[in-house]
């Protein structure tokens, strides 16, 4: 298994949309900086957008609300009761105080591609 970083995603979604372009266009024959800059695509820019993304996903859970992405999955704010709960090396009961989290469930898309590649082997793909 691999971590894959925000670095890396900025990376691959840069170089799918340069090399799309390319191939769309008669732009083969240039460098990958002139393919960004015939797009306007670079990194700084899918950085950016992702980044505004993640933190309008951030700013709407903070506000209550549930984020649908069909066919990817559903993210929405739980409230989570307080409990007690008991330290396993002291076995000491502690009080754990009332808290939301953010769950996530995912779509079916997104769980029929995990499952048919663990189920076919298939290695991960990295990006």
């Amino acid at each position: 298994m691999e971590t894959i970083t925000k670095k890396d995603l900025v990376n691959y979604i840069t170089d799918s949309l340069t090399r799309k372009e390319a191939r769309s266009t008669e732009g083969l024959h240039l460098s990958e900086d002139q393919r960004a800059t015939k797009v306007r695509v670079t990194k700084v820019l899918v950085k950016e957008v992702i980044q505004s993304f993640l933190d309008k996903i951030t700013e709407e859970l903070a506000h209550g609300n549930r984020l649908e992405f069909r066919e990817f999955g559903v993210f929405e704010v739980k409230d989570r009761a307080p409990r007690r709960a008991q330290n396993p090396r002291t076995l000491e009961k502690v009080q754990v105080p009332a808290k939301r989290v953010v769950k996530f469930k995912v779509g079916r898309k997104m769980r029929e591609m995990v499952e048919n590649s663990k189920e076919s082997g298939e290695a991960s793909t990295t990006v």
